[in-house]
């Protein structure tokens, strides 16, 4: 039976029990302020969060915000009944509130959550710092780049605790992959294949007509930029996490093939977003078919990493150290396909055999005892909990966070536009390879 993966595993993996046991706090220390040596400090604290929209996603944070103990939620605000109802069942003492304005305004708030449509967030968040409180966004943090760009530099200004809910950043598996590729295990990292694929009409069921656009506002473009905005997020911070390393460019296409039923965001995107040095992240996503699922696939010249499953390839096909030999079924296959096509045709050189994905078993990132029961959400929310507190904003991370819209709106426009795109020099920050540059 596999163990559950627990927190001091989870910590002992990344390198966070003895501060400097790991190498993996050079590429991402934020995670320190999980560290034992920090949370225990903190014992007794206590953050008092207000939470602006609790929708499904809302509420989803809540109930992790709710295993905190040191987090507690006074405040809700939503325009949306339902919601108000459900949300009182998880925290039935929190105050309620139509106006998110009158919810800032209230004292007893130190941080809000914003997991409102995508549109809202940004005035929200501005708000939200210029009235003194901490701030955790779910993604994608704004509607436009310039958007993205002005609330960055409003926490920059005000100096409060920033996030954003890319819960990748806190994912063991993803955490492990990374001290990995980092170290060189995999060689030179060449490119990064993203892809999410469902096959769902992303539509909710809505009690009254006048409540269409208020429900499925993921749909319609004027609350929402679809594919690109509620997916792409996740997956193109991992590939620039990956390579340390921001893209340049970006050309994209997309099309509304399947779910004609009156929505206007397009059910399938591709985008190819290159770097300077002419390597090259894609992205590409479908609402139509599932079969492929969610994966980045890291692809170094000696190995290929996939987080989402949690295992490791090495190019020369070992696993453990061992490798496996071909069946004796398809070795047998092959020579026959063999002497059928070339017995009469002059060809000199070695067997061949077809460049196509081997069946290799893989190797496992976190070790194949450990059952992973987390994706790294109850880690960002704790450590968001954590920086509260403290008052310190973990490095890096308002950065990482800020690209990951940056990228998925850039790609967003590409695909509109029909054009390919460079990145906007104003809209750069002094972070990894890219340099800002005012317009």
């Amino acid at each position: 039976m596999k163990k559950e993966l627990s927190r001091r595993d989870f910590l002992k993996s990344a390198g966070l029990i003895g501060l400097g046991a790991g190498t993996l706090l050079s590429t991402v220390p934020w995670m320190e302020a999980l560290a034992d040596e920090n949370t225990k400090k903190t014992i007794g604290e206590k953050v008092r969060i207000g939470i602006i929209g609790p929708g499904s996603r809302g509420r989803f944070l809540m109930n992790l915000i709710k295993k905190n103990p040191k987090a507690e939620m006074v405040a809700i605000c939503d325009i949306y009944q339902p919601s108000i109802d459900k949300a009182l069942k998880i925290a039935p003492k929190a105050k309620v509130y139509n106006d998110y304005r009158k919810l800032l305004e209230d004292k007893e708030v130190d941080a809000v959550v914003i997991a409102t449509p995508l549109y809202r967030h940004y005035q929200m968040a501005m708000d939200s710092l210029d009235a003194g409180k901490d701030l955790f966004c779910e993604k994608s943090l704004s509607y436009t780049i310039a958007q993205c760009y002005d609330v960055y530099q409003k926490y920059k200004s005000t100096g409060r605790i920033f996030f954003v809910g890319q819960q990748r950043l806190f994912d063991p598996r993803y955490l492990k992959a990374m001290e990995m590729i980092h170290s060189g295990m995999f060689g030179e990292i060449q490119a990064v294949r993203a892809f999410w694929f469902r096959n769902g009409s992303w539509r909710n069921n809505v009690p009254d007509p006048s409540l269409e656009r208020q429900l499925n506002w993921r749909l319609y473009k004027e609350y929402s930029r679809g594919l690109m905005t509620e997916l792409g997020g996740h997956l193109l911070q991992v590939g620039t996490w990956a390579m340390q390393k921001l893209p340049e460019t970006v050309m994209g296409a997309g099309g509304l093939t399947y779910w004609k039923d009156g929505r206007e965001v397009d059910d399938n995107v591709s985008c190819i977003f290159s770097m300077d040095d002419g390597r090259r992240i894609t992205y590409e996503s479908v609402i139509s078919n599932k079969f492929y699922g969610l994966e980045e696939q890291i692809m170094g010249n000696l190995g290929t990493v996939e987080p989402e499953k949690g295992m490791y390839y090495f190019e020369d096909g070992t696993v453990n150290g061992v490798t496996p030999k071909p069946a004796a079924g398809f070795m047998q296959m092959m020579k026959d396909v063999q002497n059928q096509v070339f017995e009469k045709l002059p060809f000199a050189g070695t067997s061949w055999e077809p460049e196509v994905a081997k069946d290799v078993k893989g190797n496992y990132i976190m070790g194949e005892d450990y059952k992973i029961n987390t994706d790294g959400s109850q880690e960002l929310i704790n450590a968001f909990v954590e920086a509260v507190i403290t008052q310190k904003q973990p490095e890096r991370i308002a950065e990482e966070c800020y690209y990951a819209s940056a990228m998925v709106l850039l790609g967003y426009d590409a695909i509109e536009q029909g054009k390919k795109l460079t990145f906007p020099h104003e809209y750069r920050l002094n972070y990894l390879n890219h340099k800002h540059q005012a317009k």
